[in-house]
């Protein structure tokens, strides 16, 4: 029982309903773990959206090396086949879904993912990944 408690302390949040939310989950995971070339995160993009892959695989691993760069902490990610998510993974979905209408919620959030102040370029990041998706007919929803 003990196992249980700790797997839903460390892992709080069930994974997203919303498909397209899932595949930029997968896409971050993979890319958290492996770097920014992994190929079952490409593979998975393109399988998703077809021969318009290249402008949400591009803008997702911006997207990551932003995070990276920036973050003043670790963001912790779950491995691929976990069936629930971290808050850090939680937090960036719900920042990729609000961008669009509710930019203030979301800059609080990535302020509080990366712990710093100054979140504008990876705002911008996190916005363009989002309008990759939708414009693609895939938009991502928490």
């Amino acid at each position: 029982m003990t196992d249980v408690r700790t797997a839903t302390t460390l892992l709080p949040h069930a994974l997203p309903v919303c498909e397209n939310a899932r595949i930029a989950l997968f896409a971050i995971r993979r890319m958290g773990a492996n770097g920014l070339s992994d190929a079952r995160a490409t593979h998975l993009l393109f399988t998703a959206f077809g021969q318009d892959f290249r402008r949400p695989l591009v803008l997702l691993r911006a997207l990551m090396a932003e995070l990276a760069g920036t973050a003043s902490g670790t963001i912790a990610i779950a491995p691929c086949c976990c069936a629930r998510m971290t808050p850090a993974e939680n937090a960036l979905l719900t920042i990729i879904s609000r961008i669009d209408y509710a930019p203030d919620t979301a800059r609080l959030l990535m302020a509080d993912l990366l712990g710093v102040r100054r979140v504008d370029g990876v705002l911008a990041s996190a916005a363009a990944v989002s309008a990759a998706f939708a414009d693609e007919g895939r938009p991502v929803t928490v």
